[in-house]
């Protein structure tokens, strides 16, 4: 009963065959043939014939290389409060930049909305040379709050930052499970809302390490490939990241995947909802969830074997977050909440 996160997922059978099948050689730091192949699905998944793709192993490294490609040192990252590039990855996207700075805001449910993100672009005065200079805006879909930007929000929001010349990144770590839900094409949900850099993530949706920084504007990708090598993250044995994503992108795996997860939240959210004096704290669109439970109800579960992470006490109620992942299954469900009795 493993609900933490979906980062302690296993890799899908159809991942751990293709590792496994591969018993040759291949040219070394990226100039295999799955590497290519991985591109080609790319733009035929995404609609976009000239984009380009890089690997890297961790969504830390993707983030961060593809906000230092956007934002120069002295420009400023706007981003949500609790955005991982700003609360979970000690600084990577500052440190690769070269000292850029990311202005956290506020906002509900997770999402940023357009008049916060125009209210602190107003605090730049254009050709001020005291202060900052505006540069990249940073998504995250899903949220780290589990809500969902459908593509129109995500165009209303990059429409304000193109207004003062940002480049916009999205961090997809969940990018899956935000397409599976909104029944959206990537396209829709990337370029074509006015996202410049997308960090595609495969790790927490059953591959076993790798993540794709996608770039739609093609002129951006060589100094993007620099930044890797350079950073240490261009792998010599570069073909087992992109057997992951190959795997992961051919047949679409990697949605099937990702409504699983999905499925298997929607039954845990709507087992938590039923349990007395439990409350579910946001509506629950994929596979990420934070509910307010009673103590004795958090103990028992503990006590009968079930992970998941506690956000905060008041009182007798605690605040608990629980992922679902693509492996998990009805019968592990199930057994989570009998344990509430």
């Amino acid at each position: 009963m493993f609900f933490a996160s979906d980062n302690g997922s296993g890799v899908a059978p159809e991942v751990m065959a293709a590792l496994a099948a591969d018993r040759g050689y291949a040219r070394a730091y990226g100039a295999d043939e799955a590497t290519e192949e991985v591109t080609a699905l790319v733009r035929t998944e995404f609609d976009a014939p000239e984009a380009e793709v890089v690997l890297v192993a961790s969504g830390t490294a993707a983030n961060a290389l593809a906000l230092s490609t956007l934002c120069p040192p002295w420009g400023v990252v706007f981003c949500r409060e609790e955005a991982h590039v700003a609360a979970d990855e000690c600084n990577a996207a500052e440190f690769f930049s070269g000292g850029a700075k990311l202005e956290t805001l506020p906002g509900s449910d997770g999402k940023l909305r357009p008049e916060t993100l125009a209210a602190a672009l107003s605090r730049y005065a254009p050709g001020d040379l005291h202060m900052a200079r505006p540069a990249a805006l940073s998504l995250t879909n899903l949220t780290e709050m589990g809500s969902l930007y459908r593509p129109a929000e995500i165009a209303a929001l990059t429409e304000v930052a193109r207004g003062r010349g940002l480049g916009c990144h999205l961090d997809g770590a969940r990018f899956a499970n935000a397409l599976a839900a909104a029944g959206a094409a990537p396209a829709e949900m990337s370029w074509q809302a006015g996202i410049d850099i997308l960090s595609l993530g495969g790790t927490k949706n059953g591959l076993m390490g790798v993540e794709a920084v996608v770039i739609f504007d093609p002129a951006r990708a060589e100094e993007l490939r620099i930044r890797r090598k350079r950073a240490g993250h261009l792998l010599s044995k570069h073909r087992y990241l992109a057997l992951q994503m190959r795997t992961y992108l051919r047949d679409g795996l990697w949605l099937r995947l990702a409504a699983q997860a999905n499925a298997a939240g929607k039954r845990l959210a709507e087992g938590v909802a039923a349990l007395p004096e439990a409350r579910l704290l946001g509506p629950v669109e994929a596979n990420l969830l934070f509910a307010e439970l009673p103590e004795p109800l958090v103990r028992r579960a503990r006590e009968a074997g079930a992970v998941f992470y506690e956000m905060g006490r008041t009182g007798d109620r605690v605040t608990v977050r629980l992922v679902a992942s693509w492996s998990t299954t009805e019968t592990e469900v199930d057994a989570f909440l009998a344990t509430f009795g």
